[in-house]
């Protein structure tokens, strides 16, 4: 680690030098930051919890000691008195594993214990922009749960054996895991964290998750991990006062304390920034993940995520080096912005000004077409802007069309249950032609888990996908259809090849103000894709959509097949120029054209 780069934020790898290492001759070398503490010593299993004083090195604000019976798999914490004398016990910071909560304490564990078998698969690892991508967003603990009681979850590895089987089934080609960084309370799902550094021990060990990626790189499925730079928890074990003053984060509530309740990083310390960037930087390479979804981007832009508090600079000049450093040593990890905002140029690379990011969450598109799609058929008519508008803006930006989680708790109502409709064959009808329409829109996508099984419940953390409803014949055929539809935008190019060229996309029908219909191409350098959806709740009959330069068009997919559920009402003709459809009302199709 480069002291100097430390302090000026430039540091990617500090996690080589501070925590516990193991050292080759034997022993473990503790190392930690605390520029303000008195004192600190190690307590732990190797000194049956008795203080052995750490020595300042450098500058006198790093510390240091070595054990030499210190070994892998014990537990240790810091214990540092302040300038008062008083103590606290802490975690470390920089730990690489952690005992299962409500336990605080760090694990000394090796960085190099695993061997990794996906050499191939990151010789093939390409750009994706111009490639499918289908991101299955993950809560470990909750996707499945075993049968005995006595164990809340399964491990990483027990999770690679059921997990990995589904993704490929199902054509997902990428699993985003919501965050696993240790945090101390399973009602948060990650997102207030206590170990940066240190992969959640209620799923395994640190080797364990890295067998669950090498499996899935096995398989040709990428990781991503949901990484949360923005704020930590409040419990005092953690980084909260860690060295007996606010050195991770600010000293004032009104912007030290957000709206989740949580402490803000100070970004504007070189050496928090130096935190961040190397625990991003650490799991990319120590860990093999694809890529990082980067949580609430837009509390980054602006203070507290307010615009009218104005924007962080130094948070921002945090994103652009953050992201710029990960390019240059992972150039084909994926960068994912969750930003709310309209700040330009989040896509953009820093050196053009800006943020630097792959993609960034159409937050905008998202709130659009769940409010249209619960909307009364007979208002859809009056409301086509909620469908066009995501094309007017979409090529300012690389956007990703996703259906998280958070839009499916606190009272949200799940992705069926927002279909509007009194009956259940109604709202499975319009959920098929919600997934139409989205992964024939431009952009990459993710769904949330369970969302394929349309589960009428919100999703809690505390139990297990309602795998049950399979066996009811609407929830099955749903499901079949969720499948073939990925398949589908998976093996043709026309869906994704030119996501972000002008020319890949053409709306052929899209303001008529006698029905809720659209029609639009999707186009690759090879191929041409047409796309009908009726919104309405009315059929229509010899439905013309101009097409005078193709002779022939094969039907793909028919989400009012009786396969999926569907009446199987669709009939068409290619003929004179255009395209004439009996088209059943709230279903979609997809042509091939040729």
């Amino acid at each position: 680690m480069d002291y100097y780069n430390f302090y000026t934020g430039q540091e990617f790898e500090a996690y080589t030098y501070l925590g516990a290492h193991i050292e080759e001759q034997g022993g473990v070398v503790f190392r930690t930051f605390a520029p303000n503490a008195l004192r600190i010593s190690v307590i732990g299993d190797f000194n049956h919890w008795q203080e052995t004083p750490m020595k300042k090195i450098y500058d006198g604000n790093f510390l240091e000691c070595r054990i030499d019976n210190a070994v892998q798999g014990m537990k240790y914490k810091y214990r540092i008195y302040d300038r008062n004398g008083n103590f606290l016990d802490h975690c470390d910071p920089y730990g690489f594993y952690s005992d299962l909560r409500p336990e605080a304490a760090s694990i000394i564990y090796g960085l190099s214990n695993y061997c990794f078998s996906d050499k191939k698969y990151f010789s093939r690892r390409k750009n994706t922009e111009r490639r499918p991508v289908n991101i299955y967003e993950i809560h470990a603990g909750s996707w499945k749960k075993p049968k005995d009681n006595d164990r809340p979850f399964y491990t990483y590895r027990e999770l690679a054996d059921l997990l990995i089987p589904y993704l490929t089934e199902n054509h997902y080609n990428f699993a985003e895991l919501m965050p696993l960084h240790e945090y101390p309370c399973d009602e948060s799902w990650g997102y207030q964290a206590t170990g940066f550094f240190s992969p959640t021990s209620r799923y395994g060990t640190p080797d364990d998750l890295r067998y669950f990626i090498d499996r899935c790189h096995g398989e040709n499925i990428g990781v991503i991990l949901d990484f949360v730079p923005v704020h930590f928890a409040v419990n005092d074990y953690g980084l909260l006062k860690y060295d007996g003053t606010a050195l991770y984060e600010y000293p004032h509530s009104d912007i030290g304390i957000n709206e989740w309740g949580s402490c803000n990083f100070m970004h504007s310390r070189g050496e928090v920034r130096s935190f961040l960037q190397s625990s991003a930087y650490y799991w990319l390479k120590e860990f093999h993940f694809d890529g990082l979804r980067v949580d609430a981007v837009s509390n980054l832009i602006y203070w507290q995520g307010n615009k009218e508090r104005g924007e962080n600079q130094v948070a921002i000049q945090f994103i652009q080096t953050m992201n710029t450093g990960l390019k240059k040593r992972c150039p084909n990890a994926i960068l994912i912005a969750e930003d709310s905002t309209v700040y330009p140029g989040v896509t953009a690379r820093a050196a053009e000004g800006g943020l630097g990011f792959d993609y960034k969450w159409d937050l905008g598109w998202m709130n659009d077409t769940l409010s249209y799609m619960q909307a009364e058929p007979g208002e859809r008519k009056k409301q086509h802007n909620k469908l066009t508008f995501s094309m007017a803006y979409f090529y300012k930006e690389r956007y990703l069309l996703p259906l998280s989680h958070d839009e499916v708790v606190h009272g949200k109502a799940s992705i069926i249950q927002k279909m509007n409709g009194d009956t259940y064959t109604e709202k499975f009808a319009q959920a098929r032609l919600l997934y139409m329409y989205m992964f024939a829109h431009p952009g990459k996508k993710l769904d949330f888990m369970g969302n394929e099984l349309a589960m009428f419940r919100e999703w809690a953390e505390s139990r297990p996908l309602d795998w049950e409803l399979l066996i009811y014949p609407q929830h099955k055929k749903f499901h079949t259809f969720m499948k073939e539809l990925h398949s589908i935008y998976i093996q043709y190019e026309a869906f994704y090849e030119r996501d972000y060229e002008a020319d890949g996309f053409e709306w052929l029908d899209c303001q008529n103000s006698q029905y809720a219909v659209y029609a639009f191409l999707r186009k690759s350098d090879k191929e041409e894709i047409l796309t009908v959806l009726n919104f309405d709740s009315i059929d229509l009959h010899n439905y013309k959509i101009p097409l005078p330069e193709h002779k022939h068009a094969l039907l793909l997919l028919d989400s009012s097949s009786k396969l999926f559920g569907g009446p199987g009402t669709t009939r068409y003709a290619l003929k004179k120029g255009s395209l004439e459809l009996q088209i059943g009302h709230f279903s979609g199709e997809y042509f091939l054209l040729k």
